[in-house]
């Protein structure tokens, strides 16, 4: 399919016309089924005046040997018309599927294609077909495919496309024009062309590679010499690549490879200059391009590349790609450059999306260019209108453009529909850019007077815009007001608060409307705004093809501006009444408000004195409530002063009560001045921000290799608006980590706590991850609101991980702190902060690498609910007291959540706190029911173990290394001798043969019972004695006892037993 070829009705001179392939068509050739054809439509007839060209009138030709005639040639189902394309009066199509006869003992056809040349404003007709050598077969050009893609360069070379050749490895041809008629003669089928070049066979590593399978010119070396531009989809690994040919010589200049396996990347190519620097720059297009969903699951929409021309041979990727939003359309199945559409300067391009839309009939998608590139959203979107039964409809299957058929300046563009036998042709309208200007003040401020001047002008500019334009401009007064309320400004002529006029511009011209409006309002606070809207009069005359004059796609049709009222406010011009004995600003609107108690009725103003103001009031009922509203005046100015009387009667007054009770209120629309003094309080120290959070990250490489080069990233929420929700303090890192971030790292500079070194944080445990709350404010929370990186700012730490070898890891620390000030005005409101951990390998040390680095993502949440005090003692959870407590978390992988750590600050503190300590106690696995393992004594570490289970409770991890590295853990042997737990005398083992009793003292089961009832002993005295230490002496204590799944065993046949769990909580009462 091209467009803007001569017309041969005109001598080639004067006209263009259109070419389209019709590669399944028939014809009048003897013997040959849907052997294609090419149609010549002159512009502006019907469909019906389109003709078909004679490139080739004969069937299939054959040799006469010793007596036999023998077929050479298999035009059927040849695809003649699958290329098309044209250069000045002459036209190249090809027939990619075309198959010949080679000579051999067993003779057999191959798939060469052939293409053919139409010169001299078709009247000679030259058939080239560089690929049609002795060299026959899948070794050498015998399926070539040549014609599979063509293109033609500005000096008249042709160039095609043979991704067949040598093992389907392809090649690039080359040869002019000129060289290819002279060197043309009937009957010979194997022909030399002067100065043809090609490309030549490669290694085998190579084959299938299908280079040529897309092909488009451009300079791109520096010099004057239009390069080659050749698609090989298949290339690297079936990522794709895009290869850079020399046009003097054909030699490989720079090779551009695709993102994504399987993408196809080099499907499509095309060349323009996008962003008008004068250097050609180069789209790729990706149609399999697969992203991944919101899902998880992978999703083909396809991709476009443009890559900017910087310099010679220098191509910069500009981000982000184009891609695809519709499944299976194939996005960038076809590319076709279109000049300047808009006429703004920039070269536009149309993009297909073949199989994309409605019913899967296809769309195209125009995209403009701007300086930086391609803008990112398409301004316009063309869609298929007709339905295929038995294919689909593929609109934008071909796509050609930048030729101005219609002569009107703008260049137009052809849509083929392979599956409907149609190819659609859209005309570019005369683009108009409105320009309104408001001659008078940008804010129109309305003073005392009743009546106001209202000013618009408008005027339009566009390349072979008519001599004059029809506008439509409709222009609304107080528009924000509600649909039925009171307009406060009408237009003085019509007494309305809508205008609708019809204007004529001129191109270039202007044209300016004034009238006045009168105002009438009792609202002075708000403002009063004025609204025009204006669109081209859909009644214009269109011009000799039928095209109207269009906006341009990125004019504002609605144009508002703000008038305001002039107060008595200030400068500002905003009133904001301060209810304080003396007051400034004007209350506006002000109403005296009351409410009747059920005694008294209302029977109107007093009257009878003089000195007291009139006041207007209406009586009104809402919800049996009775009540007067009485207007003190609009404004009521600062420092009035007002008396009035109002008079009821008491009809039901009962002899019990004494007084009658109404309720006065004074109402205003202003806002009230509520706003407190503010105290700057700088935080110098850590423990000033709010409570600690820590996340720590492991990433291990459980082989079986090595890892060279791993990104590791971390996202985590940061700020809201203007209000902070973490604040980090401090990142370590354990391992070969290189680690930088967007944002400083404590930006205050804030003093860090030191970790204590005397004894080890007490560690909580359970399935919540933040502090519980008293149940009586269950029923405030509201809905958890999730604050990630998709709603919030975030900040971001990017590590870069060394080798990594097998069975090793690197560590990621990060410890953050809760920003307490966002959080205490949120209260009972319930928020999860959630963290993104993503890794993906960027290098591995072998030379065969697998198909897809390994990649992976983590989500840790934080819960965040922040609670008002208990009682008159407690404090928010993040201040300071003297109660010597630590709540912190225990390490874990990414994919738990984090706990917030909450260590107070320790100073001279006199408020007394009352925290809730919740108690999991989890005790030792009951390894007495596995045989796999004993127990010995080791009399120094079993003195410290109680010293640990004071610190160290509650979480099955802790519990199990510690009584690793405490006690001596071996496999059973014979006759050990085992610890007794309360200084009973030692006992050996029962023999083997002998079954153990269930509490017998040298038992493990024994000892377990024994250290299990000691440990919950211990942690619930340390518990009392941190209360005591903070003031409170009667203590509130209530147990519960439930049986739990053991899930962190160590073998497998721990993984079947379970362990009693007790959950305390203590409080002071």
């Amino acid at each position: 399919m091209e467009a803007g070829v001569p017309d041969k009705s005109s001598g080639g001179l004067q006209g263009v016309s259109v070419l389209i392939g019709a590669p399944k068509a028939n014809t009048s050739q003897s013997n040959v089924i849907e052997g294609g054809s090419v149609y010549y439509c002159p512009w502006g007839l019907s469909q019906s005046d389109c003709s078909t060209i004679g490139f080739d009138r004969k069937g299939d030709r054959s040799f006469h040997v010793n007596n036999t005639d023998l077929q050479v040639e298999f035009k059927s189902h040849q695809w003649f018309g699958a290329t098309v394309r044209s250069h000045g009066n002459t036209i190249l199509a090809c027939a990619p599927r075309y198959y010949w006869r080679t000579e051999k003992d067993e003779p057999h056809s191959d798939a060469t294609g052939t293409c053919y040349l139409s010169v001299d404003n078709f009247t000679k007709f030259v058939e080239y077909a560089p690929c049609r050598t002795e060299r026959s077969e899948h070794s050498g050009q015998g399926y070539c495919q040549g014609g599979f893609s063509a293109d033609f360069t500005k000096n008249g070379k042709v160039v095609l496309g043979g991704p067949g050749s040598y093992f389907w490895q392809g090649q690039l041809i080359s040869a002019s024009k000129e060289e290819i008629v002279k060197a043309y003669f009937p009957e010979y089928f194997l022909l030399y062309v002067p100065g043809q070049m090609q490309t030549k066979q490669a290694q085998g590593e190579y084959d299938d590679s299908y280079l040529g399978y897309s092909v488009a010119v451009g300079e791109f070396s520096g010099d004057t010499e239009e390069d080659f531009v050749a698609g090989v989809p298949k290339g690297v690994m079936l990522y794709g690549l895009v290869s850079l040919l020399d046009g003097t010589n054909m030699k490989s200049m720079l090779n551009i490879t695709g993102e994504q396996m399987g993408s196809y990347f080099g499907y499509a190519v095309a060349t323009t200059d996008v962003n008008n620097d004068g250097l050609i720059d180069l789209l790729v297009g990706a149609p399999m391009f697969m992203v991944r969903g919101s899902g998880g699951r992978l999703e083909e929409m396809g991709r476009v590349y443009l890559y900017l021309q910087r310099g010679p041979l220098d191509l910069e990727l500009s981000l982000p790609p184009l891609t695809g939003t519709l499944e299976f359309g194939r996005f960038g199945s076809s590319i076709a450059p279109l000049g300047d559409l808009n006429q703004d300067g920039f070269n536009d391009v149309a993009i297909s999306c073949p199989f994309g839309g409605e019913d899967q009939q296809g769309v195209v998608l125009i995209y403009n260019g701007q300086a930086g590139g391609l803008k990112d959203t398409p301004s316009q979107v063309l869609t298929g209108q007709w339905a295929s039964t038995s294919l689909p409809a593929s609109f934008g299957y071909a796509v050609r453009g930048n030729k101005d058929l219609d002569d009107n300046g703008y260049p137009d563009l052809i849509v083929g529909a392979f599956g409907v036998d149609k190819a659609v042709l859209f005309s570019a309208s005369l683009t108009v850019y409105p320009t309104m200007i408001n001659p008078e003040e940008k804010s129109c401020v309305i003073t005392n007077g009743n009546d106001v001047n209202l000013s618009f002008c408008l005027s339009a500019n566009g390349k072979h815009l008519p001599d004059d334009l029809g506008f439509a401009v409709e222009v609304q007064l107080d528009r924000l007001k509600q649909k039925g309320a009171v307009k406060r400004a009408l237009f003085v002529d019509s007494q309305q608060a809508v205008l609708q006029k019809t204007f004529r511009v001129g191109n270039g011209a202007r044209i300016c409307h004034d009238t006045k409006i009168y105002l009438r309002f009792r609202d002075k606070l708000s403002s009063i705004y004025i609204a025009l809207n204006f669109s081209l009069d859909p009644a214009a005359a269109a011009n000799s093809h039928a095209l109207r004059p269009i906006l341009n796609y990125q004019t504002v049709e609605l144009i508002e501006q703000k008038a305001q009222i002039l107060l008595d406010c200030g400068e500002d011009n905003i009133c904001v009444p301060d209810l304080k004995l003396t007051g400034e600003g004007g209350a506006y609107e002000a109403e005296l408000y009351v409410v009747l108690p059920p005694e008294a009725d209302y029977s109107g103003i007093a009257r009878n004195n003089e000195s007291l103001s009139q006041l207007t009031c209406s009586y009104e009922t809402e919800n049996q409530t009775r009540y007067l509203s009485c207007d003190l005046g609009n404004p009521m100015k600062s420092g009035t002063n007002l008396w009035a009387g109002l008079r009821f009667t008491i009809p039901r007054l009962r002899d019990t009560r004494r007084t009658v009770q109404f309720e006065l209120q004074i109402r205003s629309k202003n806002e009230n001045n509520s706003q407190s003094e503010v105290v700057p309080y700088k935080l110098e120290e850590e423990q000033d921000i709010g409570p600690p959070v820590q996340h720590v990250y492991e990433l291990v490489n459980n082989g079986p290799s090595k890892i060279s080069h791993t990104l590791l990233e971390l996202h985590c929420p940061m700020k809201v608006k203007s209000h902070r929700l973490m604040y980090p303090l401090e990142v370590t890192t354990v391992g070969p980590l290189n680690c930088s971030t967007n944002r400083t790292v404590n930006p205050l500079g804030l003093k860090l706590q030191q970790p204590p070194t005397d004894q080890p944080p007490l560690h909580t445990a359970g399935p919540e991850h933040h502090i519980e709350r008293r149940d009586a404010h269950k029923d405030q929370l509201s809905e958890p609101g999730n604050l990630s990186c998709s709603n919030v700012e975030c900040w971001v730490l990017q590590c870069h991980v060394g080798l990594l070898e097998k069975g090793t890891s690197a560590i990621l620390k990060v410890r953050s702190r809760i920003w307490a000030e966002t959080f205490i005005e949120r209260v009972y409101k319930q928020y999860v902060l959630e963290c993104s951990a993503r890794y993906s390998v960027q290098k591995m040390p072998y030379a065969i690498l697998p198909k897809e680095a390994p990649s992976g993502s983590k989500k840790v949440v934080t819960p965040v609910v922040w609670s008002k005090p208990d009682s008159q003692y407690a404090v928010p959870l993040w201040a300071s007291s003297n109660a010597p407590y630590h709540m912190a978390r225990p390490r874990r992988r990414p994919n738990s959540s984090p706990r917030l750590r909450l260590r107070p600050k320790h100073g001279n503190q006199t408020t007394k706190v009352t925290p809730n300590v919740f108690l999991f106690l989890f005790p030792l696995p009951d390894w007495d029911k596995n045989p796999e393992y004993s127990i010995s004594r080791t009399s120094k570490r079993k003195r410290s173990l109680f010293k640990w289970l004071y610190w160290c409770y509650g979480h099955i991890h802790c519990f199990r290394e510690t009584m690793t590295e405490m006690l001596q853990v071996r496999r059973r042997g014979g006759g050990e001798r085992l610890v007794p737990c309360s200084g009973a005398p030692r006992k050996r083992s029962p023999p083997r043969n002998e079954p153990k009793k269930r509490g017998y003292p040298g038992s493990p089961e024994g000892l377990i019972g024994c250290l299990r009832q000691r440990s919950q002993s211990l942690i619930r005295q340390a518990s009392k004695d941190v209360l005591r230490r903070a003031g409170f002496k009667v203590l509130r204590e209530e147990c519960s006892t439930e049986r739990v799944p053991l899930t962190a065993s160590r073998t497998s046949a721990d993984k079947a037993h379970s362990h009693q769990s007790t959950r305390c909580q203590i409080r002071p009462l």
